[in-house]
């Protein structure tokens, strides 16, 4: 019997789009470009998530690979705001969880995200009604790997299969179950189709 339902952040709660904040600091198209590649398209926004290197040694390898002063600037800025402009709630999801805590499921979240996004939990929504958090920077590994996973259930004391997972990657969900841990692949962004498997996820 399923008891628990484990939540992937971006894609799945919160919609992130890395050009949001590109946009809101630059309006040259080339300019926008090279700075988010060199910023959000890099291995140290990659190891920010798993939390092995600072903010400031990141921000110092991703100006490296910029030849313009601005485009350096420009990263900066990116990289301090991003979490304030660039993460929005997917439509359905604060009522969705809520309606899965009113059936007495077990809340938690399971994210690749970096130290930062513990300074922004308010931004999830239905984040009153979790009853775990894990962020991938905290235990120092990334899904899929199993650590992670495996993390997540000692520290909250869960059962790998009384546990349900909703990601958007396949790779993961892929990883949870190579740990006992079902799941649901939520690439299409349906809320009403995922409604319908988790609140009957018992039926079968």
């Amino acid at each position: 019997m399923i008891k628990n339902i484990v939540f992937d952040m971006g894609k799945v709660l919160l919609n992130y789009d890395s050009d949001k904040v590109c946009s809101h600091f630059m309006e040259s198209e080339t300019e926008k470009k090279n700075v988010e590649t060199s910023v959000f398209i890099s291995p140290e926004w990659i190891m920010l998530d798993m939390g092995v290197i600072s903010e400031e040694e990141a921000l110092r390898r991703m100006q490296s690979r910029l030849a313009a002063d601005h485009e350096k600037e420009m990263a900066a800025l990116c990289l301090e705001h991003w979490h304030e402009y660039n993460m929005w709630p997917v439509d359905g999801m604060e009522e969705l969880v809520k309606e899965l805590k009113d059936k007495g499921f077990g809340i938690y979240l399971c994210s690749n995200a970096s130290m930062r996004l513990i300074s922004c939990y308010d931004k999830i929504p239905g984040i009153k009604y979790f009853d775990g958090i894990l962020f991938s920077a905290e235990v120092k590994c990334i899904k899929p790997q199993k650590e992670m996973y495996e993390y997540l259930f000692e520290r909250f004391q869960l059962k790998p299969n009384e546990c349900f997972f909703i990601d958007d990657q396949l790779l993961n969900i892929e990883g949870g179950r190579a740990c006992g841990m079902d799941g649901y692949c939520f690439e299409d962004g349906d809320v009403g189709k995922l409604r319908q498997r988790l609140l009957h996820i018992n039926d079968r």
